[in-house]
């Protein structure tokens, strides 16, 4: 499992767009599994599920985002899982923090 949380100024809407784009242009065979939207008074919640296949250790690895607004206030999670192979032994190569990569390298771009 890999993370990557980071607070931020901005505009939810831009933000959750910006970042939409970039993973899904990450890859020919990145997915968007499902996704849920919600407004409580001034906080607004965007949660999406993707995953991936990796031909390089021949599974799929899922990237769970979820982003949290109030004002210009921005909380953005993202966690990768589940690109391990083997039972006993989960040897990723890496795959996860691939997926998570891509959500901190499109934040830094945002500035």
């Amino acid at each position: 499992m890999a993370k990557y949380e980071k607070t931020i100024i901005g505009e939810f809407e831009k933000v959750v767009n910006h970042l939409e784009n970039d993973i899904r242009n990450s890859g020919i065979s990145m997915n968007l599994v499902d996704e849920s939207n919600y407004t409580m008074g001034e906080t607004k919640v965007a949660v999406r599920v993707y995953d991936k296949y990796f031909m390089r250790n021949g599974n799929r690895t899922s990237l769970s985002l979820t982003v949290v607004g109030s004002d210009n206030n921005i909380f953005i999670s993202a966690i990768g899982a589940g690109g391990g192979s083997g039972v006993f032994l989960n040897f990723s190569l890496g795959a996860e923090a691939e997926m998570v990569d891509i959500v901190q390298n499109s934040i830094e771009q945002l500035g």
